[in-house]
């Protein structure tokens, strides 16, 4: 799970808002053709027709390293869901289409998405069609993709593509860096395909469990590694992943309302079983192959892979994720070659973080990571802290000759974060500073901030040479304006968001906790639709309360391990002392009517909320809730609850199951059932244990639904059947009172 995809460790902005809510705003009617006329605009409808507001903006942003190109993707509406590729030159600022996928495809739809593709779409959370990635060579000058399993090549120089006819389904492809060929995966093949056409395997299938150039299930949805080989600099030699599942438990993923429809067998590594074996070979183009050797019995897990000119390194990882090693492959042509150095090496008594963008190296060789000394996240060259004990780093952008780009935010708030660099000369620098969520790619003097406020629309804008250019977005103007406050609650300062109606009178409004309240994910954020679907309830009549607490990151590292071996206790006592803190600042708050939703791990807290604190909370929508741990994926659980069979008593602490007789108030679950990441038995082996201790709640199974909700009629309607519960379960108001 990460903090850029809606999951469990994601902001309910990115997975229950997806789900959840309902009302209606005004604003003009969109037309389905030209010239006619719809049903009035809602905000749900275009929550959901929008993707979030995702839809139309500047995404899978990559700058050339001479810094002459920005490529990146986009759809042509805030309501279409299909991305082009594009290049801007960042001397001129104008925009050109490489690829279409409406011309490539012609008249054919973009659906028919192979299995592998499917599930990358799912692990990065992926709603969008057309066009969903894509890579370059090395000079930034020949693309390749995949759109319905055939593969396209294009030049970014002259702005057209072509479809490379191979035999498919196409996954994955990707150019060498000199732009010779192109790799790509087929099944569980790791094939090469030359320019003309003509392909062949370079690593093959050898059973039914074994596949090759693809990442493991953990690898994709924990450790932000999506993929599974990497190009040598000279093309020469592929650095591939062989992934064998064969001692990976099998569950199935049934679809009940279409009998006929075979059940889906998915091998999901539950914390305490057997995780895939996955090993690292050097491939070479003449048939040449070299397994890459560390420890792999104490260091299992492949975090991080990367090859450049500066060499070939590894982030290795323990199973109880306390341990990780930075390794220098031997990749040259002789005995020691695919034998491992330690570059650098770290230990924590909790866990060590994992930092999207490391490890990377430095032109001159020195290796950059990022890890916590002394209680905060910073920045490592060759192990030495090189950023302000203030600062906590969340993830690097990447390098560029000796400098690194790196986002990072004040250990006291978490609620914006700036892109700095750093080299030798100059230290640590930010390069923005305006308070919001900024994130940034970046090249030889050219840098591409995206920037997301409070006060307006993110916006998109290269930095070149200092001459600046906005990359037009088509995304929609919402129908909602957050009205909403920040402020910190409590003796532990906890980061708040008060969202009240726009126009209240001033009478007592029910409250609606509307959290994540997990690890890897912030609700609570200085930008404008982190809370559109929080401010759509709050029109509905509510005071919404978004509070990040224990868990969260950005904090520094005690507050990240304040959960290590507990994941209920502090994160619901933060949710509480947060509504106190907030019923004493806004005397508007009507703590006699208090609910909470959530997604995810958000689910697991709404649930947990009405079942040990019936006291406190009044009603709970819980939608795709871990409800029992022991069935959730190895490398998260296991790194907050350790192992099952040495730790019952912490799972047990931590799971809702044995407290289902403990419910009181009403409870809403919502389940998709082909969700293959918090699979449909959490929420089904719930409402079983609610039912056997004679516990009434409702249960809403969604048909077809994964762990996203991408279904536009689905998101809809599921915000409006969450308001009609919340109707229906509160306690009416106080005789006279109107909320």
């Amino acid at each position: 799970m990460t903090d850029d995809r809606a999951d469990l460790d994601d902001p309910p902005s990115d997975a229950s808002d997806a789900s959840v809510g309902s009302g209606s705003s005004g604003g003009s009617p969109p037309s389905d053709t030209p010239g006619e006329t719809g049903p009035p605009d809602t905000f749900p409808r275009q929550y959901a027709r929008t993707q979030r507001f995702t839809l139309g903006e500047p995404r899978n942003i990559s700058v050339s390293p001479d810094g002459r190109r920005v490529v990146f993707l986009r759809s042509s509406a805030g309501d279409d869901p299909r991305n082009a590729l594009w290049v801007t030159d960042t001397r001129s600022g104008e925009e050109r289409c490489v690829a279409d996928p409406r011309t490539l495809l012609a008249d054919t739809d973009d659906l028919d998405v192979p299995a592998e593709e499917r599930a990358r779409r799912e692990r990065l959370r992926e709603s969008g069609g057309g066009i969903t990635a894509y890579a370059t060579d090395e000079a930034t000058l020949v693309v390749a993709f995949a759109m319905n399993g055939r593969l396209f090549a294009g030049g970014l120089l002259s702005g057209q593509a072509r479809e490379v006819p191979v035999d498919g389904p196409v996954f994955d492809p990707r150019p060498d860096p000199p732009a010779q060929r192109i790799a790509f995966v087929r099944g569980a093949d790791l094939c090469i395909a030359e320019l003309d056409g003509t392909t062949r395997v370079l690593a093959g299938t050898e059973s039914e469990h074994v596949s090759w150039g693809s990442a493991d299930f953990v690898a994709a949805e924990e450790m932000h590694r999506y993929r599974g080989y990497w190009w040598s600099p000279d093309g020469a030699t592929i650095a591939a992943c062989r992934v064998d599942t064969s001692a990976v438990q099998t569950w199935t993923i049934a679809d009940p309302a279409h009998p006929a429809t075979g059940a889906t067998t998915v091998r999901y590594p539950a914390a305490g079983t057997a995780n895939a074996d996955v090993t690292l070979h050097l491939l070479d183009l003449d048939g040449g192959r070299t397994p890459v050797d560390w420890d792999r019995d104490f260091f299992p897990y492949l975090a991080a892979v990367e090859w450049s000119d500066n060499g070939l390194v590894l982030l290795v990882q323990s199973r109880d994720q306390q341990g990780t090693m930075v390794l220098r492959v031997d990749t040259d042509e002789s005995a020691t070659r695919g034998e491992t150095t330690v570059l650098t090496h770290d230990f924590d008594d909790s866990w060590i973080e994992l930092v999207p963008g490391t490890p990377t190296l430095l032109e001159d060789g020195r290796v950059v990571t990022a890890a916590d000394r002394d209680g905060v996240r910073r920045l490592l060259i060759d192990g030495e802290p090189v950023t302000p004990d203030d600062l906590q780093v969340r993830s690097v952008a990447g390098a560029t000759g000796n400098r690194v780009h790196f986002h990072a935010n004040p250990v006291g708030d978490a609620t914006q974060m700036q892109v700095w660099s750093w080299n030798d000369a100059d230290g640590a620098v930010a390069t923005t500073s305006r308070p919001g969520v900024h994130t940034a790619a970046a090249g030889d003097d050219v840098s591409v901030i995206r920037s997301a406020m409070l006060d307006g629309p993110t916006v998109t804008t290269i930095v070149a040479s200092g001459r600046e250019h906005r990359i037009t977005s088509h995304a929609e103007t919402p129908l909602v304006e957050p009205n909403v406050q920040l402020f910190t609650a409590g003796e532990r300062e906890l980061a708040t968001a008060v969202l009240l109606p726009r126009g209240h009178d001033g009478s007592p409004l029910p409250v609606l906790l509307d959290p994540y309240g997990g690890p890897h994910a912030l609700r609570v954020q200085q930008a404008r639709n982190a809370f559109l679907t929080s401010q759509w309830f709050a029109d509905q009549g509510f005071a919404v309360v978004v509070a990040d607490g224990r868990g969260t990151p950005g904090r520094g590292s005690d507050w990240e391990r304040a959960v290590h071996h507990d994941l209920a206790t502090l994160p619901l006592d933060d949710q509480i002392d947060a509504l106190h803190a907030a019923a004493e600042r806004f005397d508007v708050l009507d703590l006699d009517r208090v609910a909470i939703r959530g997604w995810s791990f958000g689910g697991y807290l709404a649930a947990l909320a009405v079942l040990r604190r019936p006291d406190v909370f009044h009603a709970a929508i819980a939608g795709a809730p871990v409800t029992e741990w022991r069935l959730y994926d190895t490398h998260y659980t296991e790194r907050y609850l350790g192992d099952p069979a040495d730790r019952a008593d912490d799972y047990d602490a931590s799971s809702l199951l044995p407290r289902a007789a403990d419910l009181s108030r009403p409870l809403l679950l919502i389940h998709g059932l082909a969700d293959d990441n918090v699979v449909a038995a959490h929420t089904l082996q719930l409402s079983s244990a609610l039912l056997a201790a004679g516990r009434p709640h409702e249960v809403l199974p969604l048909v077809g639904v994964t762990h996203m909700t991408p279904q536009e009629v689905v998101a809809e309607n599921l915000l409006l059947h969450q308001v009609d519960f919340l109707r229906r379960s509160l306690p009416a108001a106080a005789a006279g009172v109107q909320g």
